[in-house]
C-alpha cells in the first residue's frame, strides 16, 4: 500500500538502506550529508522531494511521475475556485465616517513651535 507509513523504501544514496516511509524524508537529509558524491549525481523531482533520480533521467521521470497529476489537479482546482470567488465577490466595504479636520487642527497648532 502506497499510503502505509510502515512500508519500506530503498534509499537512493545507499541501496542497502531500507527505511520506513514515515521516516524517509528525515533519512534523505541525513544520508545526503553522508554521501555527498552520490548526492551530486541525483536530481530532485519537482513534484515530490522524496523522488531522487539520476540527473540524466530527470526529464523522463517528470513525464511519468505519479505525483504530477496531483499537483496539476490542485492547480486546476485552485484556479477555478479563484475565478468563481472573483465572479461571486461583491464588495460591501464602506469607509468609516471621519471626524478629523486636519485644517482646523493645523491652525490650532500653528502658534506652538515644532520641537524635535
Amino acid at each position: 500500500d502506497v499510503l502505509d507509513p510502515d512500508r519500506l523504501i530503498q534509499c537512493p544514496y545507499n541501496k542497502h538502506h531500507r527505511i520506513r516511509a514515515c521516516r524517509f524524508p528525515y533519512h534523505l537529509v541525513k544520508c545526503r550529508k553522508s554521501y555527498p558524491e552520490v548526492a551530486k549525481e541525483l536530481a530532485t523531482c519537482p513534484f515530490n522531494a522524496r523522488h531522487l533520480v539520476p540527473q540524466a533521467d530527470l526529464s523522463d521521470h517528470i513525464t511519468k511521475c505519479n505525483d504530477k497529476g496531483f499537483i496539476e489537479q490542485d492547480i486546476v482546482n485552485q484556479s477555478s475556485g479563484f475565478q468563481r470567488e472573483q465572479m461571486n465577490a461583491v464588495s460591501t466595504w464602506q469607509a468609516p465616517p471621519c471626524d478629523e479636520d486636519w485644517e482646523t487642527e493645523s491652525l490650532e497648532q500653528s502658534d506652538s513651535p515644532f520641537v524635535w
